[in-house]
Order: structure tokens, then sequence, then C-alpha cells
């Protein structure tokens, strides 16, 4: 089955059509920037503009930066807060006049790597942290996801929420060097190892390909693995989270 996955980011959404039996990209991927203010009218319509650069009139799969719940925006993450309260599965599917699926951006992510990925086949705790714009999060166990955990926003020992501490977006802002934003990223590791005792942690987002430059900082006694899809495992969880819910109608 194909389907088209979106992921919406804080700085860019981004398209692929997903072959769901393999998780593989079908065609190129394709980026568009977040506008700014990222209102559901500006976003959907970015989100129109992917599906007709797509030629796209099939299924679609998007993860979104909010907690959903039944389709329900609850919060809102680096996104406009007029998100709130909004069924944005059945806006999207307006807008874009095909049948549409949401789901939190970690949690599809986290489908990606237990499906296909870095996760595949582990038994127990799996703790997928999605590193970006904030700190997103995917728990599972034993493959099971428990949704919308957002432990990104946590606080941390230090008084501080925790994706306002160590995700990219403070690394970048901040300047920091690998070194030291890799200190930061760790605290928070251990915080999650402490609350969830995971049997495996996986590092997704763009900061993932550069896991050598702060593996040494990186102190769990869970081990610590970069995620197999990078920045793609959210248009291809969003694909597969879409294909099951098809599958259930």
């Amino acid at each position: 089955m194909q389907i088209l996955g979106i992921d919406v980011g804080g700085t860019g959404i981004k398209g692929a059509v997903i072959e769901t039996a393999t998780g593989k990209l079908v065609g190129e991927r394709l980026r568009i920037e977040t506008p700014s203010p990222a209102t559901p009218e500006s976003i959907g319509l970015t989100i129109k503009e992917l599906v007709k650069q797509h030629r796209w009139s099939g299924l679609i799969g998007i993860g979104f930066p909010a907690a959903i719940q039944h389709g329900v925006a609850r919060t809102a993450a680096n996104i406009d807060p007029s998100f709130i309260g909004l069924p944005v599965a059945d806006h999207f599917s307006t807008q874009t006049s095909c049948r549409v699926w949401v789901a939190n951006d970690a949690d599809v992510a986290g489908l990606a790597e237990i499906r296909f990925g870095a996760g595949r086949g582990v038994a127990g705790v799996v703790l997928v942290v999605t590193i970006g714009t904030g700190l997103g999060t995917a728990l599972f166990s034993d493959g099971h996801l428990l949704p919308n955990t957002e432990l990104g926003h946590i606080l941390l020992s230090n008084g501080l929420e925790a994706e306002r501490y160590a995700s990219e977006a403070v690394r970048d802002a901040q300047k920091l060097k690998w070194k030291d934003w890799g200190d930061r990223l760790n605290h928070y590791l251990l915080t999650m190892e402490s609350l969830f005792w995971p049997d495996l942690i996986v590092l997704g987002g763009g900061a993932s390909k550069k896991l050598p430059k702060f593996a040494p900082q990186i102190t769990t006694r869970t081990p610590v693995v970069p995620a197999h899809f990078l920045n793609r495992a959210g248009m291809v969880g969003a694909a597969l989270f879409a294909e099951e819910r098809f599958s259930r109608h």
C-alpha cells in the first residue's frame, strides 16, 4: 500500500510517498518551510501545496507537533496555539480533499523505528526521543505504544523544562559545542532512565546523525542508538499510522 506521509515540524513540513510494506520512500522527499505564524489556515495551505506537488489524491498520514486525542489537538508545540481544540484530522481532510489521519509526531517516528528500524524486534520498553525544535518522545512496551507521552516537557532537576535545555534548537541558538550539549542531553536521558527503565533508547531527528560527536557524554546504563530512519522517521511512521487506522474502518 502507498500512502503520503507528512511530517509537520517547527521549521519545515516534509512529505513523501511511502510503501507501507517496507517503509521505503517512493519517489522524492519534498520540503516546504513551516509558515509563520503557523496557524491552522497557513499550515493547511502548506500541506495542500505538498499534496499538489506530489499529485496525490489517496490516503494521507500526518505526524503533528501536538498531543492528538481522537483526531483533536490538545496541545500546540512550536505551532500557533489556535490549534488547541481543533479537530486537525478533519481540518486537513477538508483542506486537501483527501482522507487524512493525524498523530503526534514523535509517536509516528517511533512507529517507524519499532516496525522497520532500530527498535524492531526489541522486547521490553523502548524509548524513542526525537531531537529537533523540541524534544519529542514515544514510549513502547513490547511494541505497543503509549500515545502522547510528551516527555520533552518534564522539568529537570535544574528546574528547566527539558526541551528548553537540551533540544537541537537550543544547541543552535546558544551555539553550544557538541560536548557541552551532549552533557545536557545526557542529563535528560538519565532522568528518563530513572523514571521508565527502558531496555533501549533510540535517538531520532537531525542530531541523531551526529551521535559520534556526543556519544562520549552519554552515561546511561541503557543502550543508546541512532534512529534507522533519522529525520525520515516522521514521514514513514505517519504513513504506517494512516494504514493502521484505515484498516480498522
